[in-house]
């Protein structure tokens, strides 16, 4: 006979192959426990630590800069009071469903703007392109801080530099007599030292000229204090109604994945509707009472002036820039309105500000959990980096039409109305309506009001659509004063808008292309929700519903 191999002996042996199959079984369990050993515990993700932390920094995240100088623009500009009427029925329609439903989404499923549409995964392209805005969002948002700070600097002073001519940067059309009658071929005091001394405004978007150096020490210093705000995590810290949806979506910070990102580190069963109604309550009261703030201060120097409110209450950096600071130079101790009128503006855009980039950070750190979340710090230093680095563009002496580009088109009320429209039907349509009705009793113990179920079903989607198509068609070339913008400047603002948008229908397409099965089967895996989705933090821990059992997040 010839030599047995170890298969012959295993089979002709059943006593020696039982042991040793659990010999090699007893191996494998030790390999296996000493890989789990040595392979790195996902840090936990955090949560709010305080009673009143998710409802004070929605209110920081939705009370912003929209508030002081949008919202006053918008109501001037269309007749005052009559705005008002298309603003609240905008407000109720669909800024307050789709603030629930985003922070509802947040504290259910426990992740960021991108781990939430297992929900819904042929939706995943909306988180995509949440991560997308708010990254565009996040490079040209902070540059009115570092505008803010700049003008905070330099209002230590005696006498405030724009309140007089006489300066290196005065031209001889300067004035600083408001009272003229006739002052057409001048140029203001304030106007100067914004396009001549902080911009040093160039020709025109094809001339960028130099960095402004000072603009970029204040956009670092913006960046630092966003920096150390997030780096310990949230525990630490017709015209008219198109003009009225897009107020609602900018000043709620809808659409972005931020408030996803706050609801996410909510505990289960936080009362978030009540939350939500507080916040869209105290963020709407507030746009009214700085409408009454800013007109009777621009009233006050139409008068000084014998301007039309309209000549001066301008939209974005004019009204703050502009406007205000030529109040201040008429008022008593000058110097002392001027910091805290700087101060506050920069404490109000550092508040989105952080919101906005935390939701980033959160999207990507939930989306790559093995790879990010144990390096927190280094990722947000780098996201920090990256968007400063990119931010040059904006402080430039050309800067201000490049931020003007990406305010028109990167961020602004075209995308956000495209994406809050596949959103709300993502959840209501797809997901199913009912179902999330029951997961939001799940968390707070009882069903909210029946209107909203009837918004994100049928209103919110009509305005978002509707408000969208006619944004579309009354859409007018980019300009800026007087400034045209040449064809390719708005063919790269158009690159920046479709950035996002197509990312819905593209990954659509490709979910389908990529699943297995037949048609049917594919629209089934694109419909339903996955199974991991019942456990939170990425797996870590199950939720259990009121009544003490356990839940799926999904069915």
């Amino acid at each position: 006979m010839g030599k047995m191999d170890t298969t012959s002996v295993l089979l002709n042996s059943p006593l020696e192959g039982k042991e040793a199959a659990l010999k090699e079984n007893e191996t494998e369990a030790l390999k296996e426990e000493a890989s789990k050993k040595t392979k790195k515990k996902i840090p936990d993700r955090g949560s709010w630590k305080g009673r009143f932390d998710f409802l004070l920094s929605c209110i920081g995240y939705a009370i912003g800069l929209g508030n002081v100088w949008r919202f006053p623009y918008l109501c001037g500009k269309n007749g005052g009071g009559a705005f008002l009427i298309p603003y609240f029925l905008t407000l109720v329609f669909a800024g307050i469903p789709l603030f629930l439903l985003e922070t509802a989404l947040g504290q259910y499923t426990s992740v960021g703007g991108l781990g939430v549409w297992k929900l819904a995964p042929m939706f995943k392209g909306v988180g995509l392109a949440a991560v997308v805005l708010s990254f565009w969002l996040n490079i040209y948002y902070i540059v009115i801080i570092a505008w803010a700070l700049y003008y905070l600097f330099n209002s230590f002073t005696a006498n405030l530099p724009w309140q007089s001519c006489g300066n290196a940067w005065n031209t001889e059309r300067c004035f600083s007599n408001y009272s003229l009658n006739d002052t057409t071929n001048l140029t203001s005091a304030v106007t100067e030292f914004w396009e001549r001394n902080m911009h040093q405004l160039s020709g025109g978007l094809g001339e960028p000229g130099n960095i402004r150096w000072p603009l970029a020490g204040t956009l670092a210093l913006a960046w630092v204090l966003v920096y150390f705000s997030i780096w310990k995590g949230v525990e630490w810290t017709g015209k008219v109604w198109m003009d009225a949806a897009t107020q609602i979506f900018f000043s709620y910070g809808l659409g972005l994945g931020s408030l996803i990102a706050l609801g996410s580190y909510n505990n289960f069963h936080n009362n978030v509707y009540r939350d939500s109604i507080i916040v869209c309550g105290i963020n709407s009261c507030t746009s009214i009472f700085a409408g009454f703030v800013i007109f009777s201060i621009v009233g006050f120097m139409a008068h000084i002036t014998k301007k039309s409110i309209s000549e001066l209450a301008s939209s974005g950096p004019g009204l703050a820039f502009l406007a205000y600071p030529q109040v201040v130079t008429e008022l008593p101790l000058s110097p002392l309105w001027s910091i805290l009128f700087f101060s506050m503006l920069m404490m109000l855009g550092l508040d989105s500000q952080f919101c906005t980039v935390e939701g980033f950070i959160t999207a990507l750190m939930d989306e790559y959990p093995h790879l990010l979340r144990a390096r927190k710090k280094i990722f947000i230093a780098v996201v920090c980096l990256i968007s400063y680095l990119i931010g040059f563009s904006n402080i430039t002496q050309g800067g201000i039409y490049v931020f003007k580009l990406f305010d028109y088109y990167s961020a602004s009320g075209m995308c956000l109305l495209f994406l809050v429209f596949f959103e709300t039907i993502s959840i209501s349509w797809c997901y199913g309506v009912n179902r999330f009705y029951n997961n939001i009793e799940e968390m707070i113990g009882y069903k909210p009001c029946g209107w909203w179920k009837i918004c994100w079903t049928v209103f919110t989607p009509l305005v978002c659509l509707g408000v969208f198509f006619f944004s579309v068609v009354e859409m007018t070339p980019l300009s800026l004063g007087k400034y045209v913008y040449p064809p390719w400047g708005q063919g790269l603002g158009w690159l920046m808008a479709l950035s996002s948008m197509t990312l819905i229908p593209g990954y659509m397409l490709y979910y389908f292309f990529t699943t297995k099965g037949t048609i049917r089967q594919r629209f089934q895996l694109m419909t339903q929700p996955t199974q991991d989705i019942t456990a939170r933090h990425n797996g870590l821990q199950a939720k259990t519903s009121r009544n003490g059992s356990v839940c799926d997040a999904a069915v």
